[in-house]
């Protein structure tokens, strides 16, 4: 097999959730252009309808989905639909959050359960449906799910308190290490990626506020552009990776090595 094959997708179907932004748009981008058909889901499917549009104009095939990663139903139905358009799932990424800033001392328990239900609870629900689904049909397949940095090191405290936001991640870390195991006997391996500061419509506000002061903690003194997420998604979810399971990729810029 040449090299560049072992990163095809063709004949695979992946289901992104928040696709219809940031950097779920890039990794959706990113797979079909690596040959998979799409699944795009949120909340607001106008959202992922428009990511729909552009991929089918580049000659790609996709679906776009409301759903509430949150609600069991929601998240089954998506499942049923990307098994009745393209015969089903065969990657997942695991990528729709939420976050709310506050000191820690201050955090509204109220907003602190609804980060955690959504990051943790709506990648654990997405998972589990699409991981039984894989089970069910034999063939294996790959579940991304994005963490951050934000769940291997502490917020700094002039700009990046979200103490709900970064136990959520660190428990994705934990959960992507448990079911890699879980379901490594199944042939379906269980990978996350850790993105450092990309800008996006949730970083934007404080990268607009604190440009100055977050770069000087990033060695490559710059933030990330959607490529160098796009071609890390791609080896995840292809043969590529496939000796590979339980593992965090931290695409930081250097951050954490510090």
């Amino acid at each position: 097999m040449n090299t560049l094959d072992l990163f095809r997708l063709e004949g695979k179907t992946a289901v992104v959730t928040g696709g219809g932004r940031g950097l779920g748009q890039y990794m959706a981008e990113a797979l079909s252009d690596a040959g998979a058909n799409l699944v795009l889901c949120s909340r607001k499917r106008e959202a992922c309808e428009e990511v729909q549009q552009e991929i089918k104009g580049r000659g790609g095939e996709a679906l776009a989905l409301a759903c509430d990663v949150t609600d069991p139903d929601d998240v089954e139905k998506v499942v049923e639909a990307a098994a009745e358009q393209f015969g089903g799932v065969d990657i997942l990424v695991n990528n729709s959050g939420a976050t709310w800033g506050a000191p820690a001392a201050e955090m509204p328990l109220d907003r602190f359960e609804q980060v955690m239900k959504v990051n943790v609870q709506g990648t654990f629900l997405m998972s589990q449906a699409v991981g039984r689904h894989m089970i069910d049909r034999g063939s294996g397949g790959n579940i991304i799910n994005i963490s951050s940095v934000a769940g291997l090191v502490g917020g700094h405290p002039e700009y990046m308190q979200t103490i709900g936001y970064n136990s959520s991640k660190g428990a994705i870390i934990s959960m992507t290490r448990d079911l890699a195991t879980s379901w490594a006997p199944h042939g379906i391996n269980v990978n996350a990626i850790a993105p450092g500061w990309f800008p996006t419509r949730m970083s934007g506000g404080l990268i607009e506020k604190f440009e100055d002061r977050m770069l000087s903690g990033i060695p490559l003194h710059r933030f990330g552009k959607p490529e160098e997420l796009k071609g890390v998604v791609v080896f995840l979810a292809s043969p590529a990776a496939a000796y590979m399971t339980g593992q965090t990729v931290v695409v930081d810029g250097g951050a954490t090595a510090w």
